[in-house]
């Protein structure tokens, strides 16, 4: 395997846009590229796949195997991989999942960003201590970030020199490249009608700043991973050689999740035809999982609740989270759509889950109080008037129905319930073991919560 890990010691040190300003430079180049995410974040994968024109899957040590991450990953071409927090920052009480975790499956390289806007010599102690915690997570080198002149750049460059960590890269501070944030993460990659303009922008400062053939020529030296497929096998979405990618996918398209796959074990489908609701409110459906649905031969057959399209023929519906209180009007007023889904719950399962679980209720009271009706096929109303906070990972057991067994999930949402009724569809504990109240709901043929399911457990 060719790649390397863009870590940084915390949040807000740069990385996502040091991430793509690489894989846009590199996919212009017309090198081989390809970008997968550490952890359950959606938005950030969809902005990968714009900037370098190949699918991003997500790679989580919490919820997966290693034989899992490690098929996960393979392919060809130099995979980038974003990480998630600060570098050793994972679930409690010992940071599984981690992006340090990542590394020792995977042996890849870790490159540190450091946001140095307000450090001198003290960016040597900085890097030295991640360099040294643990050596089974090879730190080899830095990228400085947010450098206010070339004065800085200096007093930086000779702190770091007597601890033998190369500087890959001196990035000057650029607030007018930073991205719109929404709730838990970034402003959604199809949302951005300046995204490709963005992104070459990206592409330019890496160009500028970066020490790219040196990153390349780590990348190059990046070991087999631990547990790894056999290789030889053909890769699938990479992009087109000598060709610069052209933002995301057009929506409407078939369903994003055609990752390299190696030979772990997929899951099985839950149906074999399957309708999967696909749009700015329903965007946060993991690669990884679609795949592994088609690669078994089942049929996902995207569709648009915000065009008020109907529900196509199938044995499934998936309603994904998104966003739906931002279109929360639009989705009460999509007649067709609200229609063809209480028809097919008649004869068909029907599984939401965070914002479709939300869709699946009765009512959604949007930020401004406005209370909005919605398919009323479970007994819930949530609301986004009152907000709260739930986040963190979520071992999840299904007893009965479509999703019975174990599940490792995550979730991630600002909204209340303000009414739940009816039999549960998860019992649920957090990453340390600690119980949680019954999530989600079932009803007939219909199920659905707030938890986004990553892989199953066992």
């Amino acid at each position: 395997m060719s790649g390397l890990i863009l870590s940084a010691p915390a949040s807000g040190s740069g990385k996502t846009t040091i991430t793509l300003g690489l894989l846009r430079a590199l996919a212009l180049r017309g090198v081989r590229v390809r970008a997968a995410k550490s952890g359950p974040d959606y938005i950030d994968a969809r902005f990968h796949e714009a900037a370098c024109g190949a699918p991003c899957t997500n790679l989580d040590a919490w919820a997966m195997t290693p034989a899992r991450i490690a098929a996960l990953a393979s392919g060809t071409g130099t995979l980038i991989v974003e990480g998630a927090m600060g570098l050793f920052d994972g679930a409690p009480p010992d940071n599984r999942g981690a992006t340090a975790d990542l590394a020792r499956i995977l042996r890849l390289p870790v490159v540190l960003v450091i946001d140095a806007a307000r450090m001198a010599g003290s960016v040597a102690a900085l890097a030295e201590g991640f360099a040294r915690h643990d050596p089974m997570v090879p730190v080899a080198g830095v990228i400085l970030n947010a450098i206010g002149s070339p004065r800085h750049e200096a007093m930086l460059r000779r702190a770091l020199a007597p601890a033998g960590l190369p500087v890959l890269g001196a990035v000057p501070r650029l607030p007018d490249l930073a991205h719109p944030a929404r709730h838990l993460g970034l402003v959604q990659a199809q949302e951005r009608p300046d995204l490709d303009a963005f992104l070459t922008r990206a592409a330019a400062l890496a160009e500028a700043h970066l020490d790219i053939d040196a990153l390349m020529a780590l990348a190059a030296r990046a070991p087999a991973p631990q547990g790894s497929a056999p290789q030889g096998s053909a890769p699938q979405g990479s992009a087109p050689q000598g060709s610069a990618p052209q933002g995301s996918a057009p929506q409407g398209s078939a369903p994003q999740g055609s990752a390299p796959q190696g030979s772990a074990p997929r899951l099985a489908p839950p149906a074999q035809r399957i309708a999967i609701a696909q749009d700015a409110a329903f965007a946060f459906a993991y690669p990884h999982l679609l795949a592994d649905w088609q690669a078994a031969g089942a049929e996902v057959t995207p569709f648009s609740p915000l065009a008020d399209d109907p529900v196509p023929p199938a044995d499934l519906v998936f309603l994904p989270g998104g966003y739906p209180e931002l279109h929360a009007g639009r989705i009460a007023a999509a007649t067709t759509f609200i229609q063809s889904l209480k028809s097919a719950a008649q004869n068909t399962d029907i599984y939401g889950e965070c914002g479709g679980y939300m869709v699946l209720g009765h009512s959604l009271t949007d930020a401004a109080g406005t209370v909005w009706p919605m398919a009323g096929l479970l007994d819930l109303a949530t609301s986004f008037a009152s907000r709260r906070l739930h986040l963190g990972y979520r071992e999840l057991h299904a007893a009965q129905g479509l999703l019975a067994g174990r599940w490792a999930g995550h979730e991630f949402h600002y909204a209340t319930t303000a009414q739940a009724r009816g039999a549960p569809l998860f019992a649920a504990t957090d990453a340390e073991g600690n119980a949680l109240p019954p999530m989600g709901l079932r009803a007939g043929r219909v199920c659905g919560s707030f938890a986004h399911l990553i892989d199953r457990r066992g």
